[in-house]
């Protein structure tokens, strides 16, 4: 991996203190897959966290919101330098963005004797779709659905609950996920394709601009190193690619 020398002015924007605040979003399932035995959280987000506060020469301390949206919301609070969730037009208006490190795939689950045949077939007057609060995927729909109905809620199995129980059209959501929840649904199925990507990236506040270029930086140069690729397989990973270079 190419050294990557951090100017004085990154170190006083990302680690004022001496640690670098890492914000991690422990809803994802991809990104976090274990906890320490101190707490901490494990996998591919924490591990590019710890990395890049390597490079800086500080230490890292973990900063854990429950959701993606939590963490979006703190980005001028001060309460993190580095917000690891995926990055979307609504997030960037307060967040600088990376080009993504990772990638997944977003995509629907239909129920048994659905008419809907393609992802073409969803975005139809009359559609319902549910989808889990602020998450990449749902911001996505935000944003280019034109026809159908996009419906909201708190967690992951709660978006599940509700396309059960209200008899949804169509549950959107990480494909990973998904084919863990078709299992549970007998004659449900998965869209062939995707709806969207979610594109996992490092932000930081906008006001950070010397970071900001800094972490681009980074964030290509643990890509192209195979840094992300060895993180993926380390925490053997199912559904999560390194994306393409910049």
């Amino acid at each position: 991996m190419r050294k990557t020398d951090a100017d004085p002015a990154v170190v006083a924007e990302l680690a004022p203190t001496g640690r670098l605040l890492a914000g991690i979003n422990l809803s994802n399932f991809l990104l976090v897959t274990d906890t320490a035995a101190n707490g901490d959280p494990v996998g591919v987000s924490p591990d590019m966290a710890t990395e890049i506060a390597r490079q800086l020469g500080v230490a890292v301390e973990y900063v854990r919101y429950p959701d993606p949206g939590s963490l979006a919301d703190a980005a001028e609070s001060g309460e993190w330098s580095i917000g690891n969730i995926g990055a979307e037009p609504q997030r960037a208006q307060t967040i600088t963005f990376s080009s993504a490190y990772c990638e997944i795939v977003s995509t629907f689950l239909v129920p048994d004797g659905s008419q809907i045949k393609s992802i073409a077939d969803v975005d139809r007057p009359g559609i319902r779709i549910v989808t889990t609060g602020r998450a990449a995927y749902g911001l996505w729909l935000d944003n280019n659905l034109k026809h159908a109905t996009l419906l909201r809620t708190d967690s992951i199995e709660s978006s599940f609950d509700a396309f059960v129980e209200h008899k949804i059209d169509a549950l959107a959501g990480l494909r990973p996920r998904l084919i863990a929840d078709v299992e549970r649904l007998p004659g449900a199925r998965i869209l062939e394709g995707q709806f969207s990507t979610v594109q996992q990236a490092v932000g930081t506040p906008r006001k950070n601009v010397a970071a900001a270029a800094w972490l681009a930086v980074v964030v290509e140069d643990l890509k192209s190193s195979g840094f992300v690729a060895e993180c993926i397989a380390k925490h053997d990973v199912k559904g999560l690619t390194v994306a393409s270079f910049v």
